[in-house]
């Protein structure tokens, strides 16, 4: 039984846009947040964001191929339009960035 009784395909929609958000976190967060702070430690903060991405993504690309039936190609497709509808909303309000 799935969480929720959700559908494989939209829990691992659901499972990767969350873990697209810890990413974008973890790949971009830094600039606002340790702007001053030294390289390594922002890497350091960022690894342990990642980890958290990485604790959703890999479910979700499992979920999504063995139960849902998604080739890889589909979960990468996916992941590249999260990826963008993730992004844009991120740079905008958090990083304070005009849309252009």
């Amino acid at each position: 039984m799935n969480w929720l009784n959700l559908s494989p395909t939209l829990l691992t929609i659901l499972l990767l846009v969350a873990s697209n958000v810890f990413m974008t976190f973890a790949w971009y967060g830094h600039l606002r947040n340790l702007a001053s702070a030294p390289w390594l430690m922002a890497a350091i903060a960022s690894w342990g964001i990642a980890l958290f991405e990485y604790l959703l993504q890999v479910p979700a690309n499992r979920m999504g191929y063995s139960q849902a039936h998604l080739s890889v190609g589909e979960l990468k497709i996916i992941q590249e339009v999260i990826t963008l509808s993730v992004f844009v909303p991120f740079s905008v309000w958090y990083m304070k960035e005009p849309l252009k």
